[in-house]
């Protein structure tokens, strides 16, 4: 089970903010030598946030790669089965079933009204299950 379960929570409905934020949340673990797990809806949104890492900031290195056989990354992206790591950030719509095998969960909500109702039942569905989601204004 996580011990902590983080919302990042964006005051604009721009979602390439949203998973700009997510990229330095993920650069930010791994330089603190955590693996990580980026959950996505699909295959198109993984790839294109594999693709994203590595141009949202000039001089910034995510070693990552996607969730494909035997990964050896520290930062893997995948849409279905999860990876080993320490940090799962999610950025689809409804919380992975395996959530619970991750030590925290980093989740994103923006001002977009479909992606901020969806983040309101992500957050109620950790609440229902024990965990006290910590929520940061950014």
């Amino acid at each position: 089970m996580p011990e902590r379960v983080d919302f990042y929570v964006l005051g604009t409905a721009d979602d390439r903010a949203r998973l700009v934020y997510a990229c330095r949340l993920v650069e930010k673990a791994y330089l603190q030598d955590h693996t990580v797990y980026v959950h996505l809806a699909g295959p198109a949104e993984a790839e294109a946030f594999d693709e994203l890492l590595w141009t949202f900031a000039d001089g910034s290195f995510v070693p990552h790669e996607l969730a494909a056989g035997d990964p050896k990354s520290p930062v893997v992206v995948g849409c279905g089965q999860p990876a080993p790591a320490q940090l799962l950030v999610n950025l689809a719509p409804e919380p992975p079933a395996f959530y619970a095998d991750y030590a925290r969960v980093a989740d994103f909500v923006d001002a977009e009204p479909a992606r901020r109702e969806a983040g309101r039942r992500r957050f109620a569905f950790y609440r229902d299950r024990g965990h006290k989601p910590e929520t940061h204004n950014v």
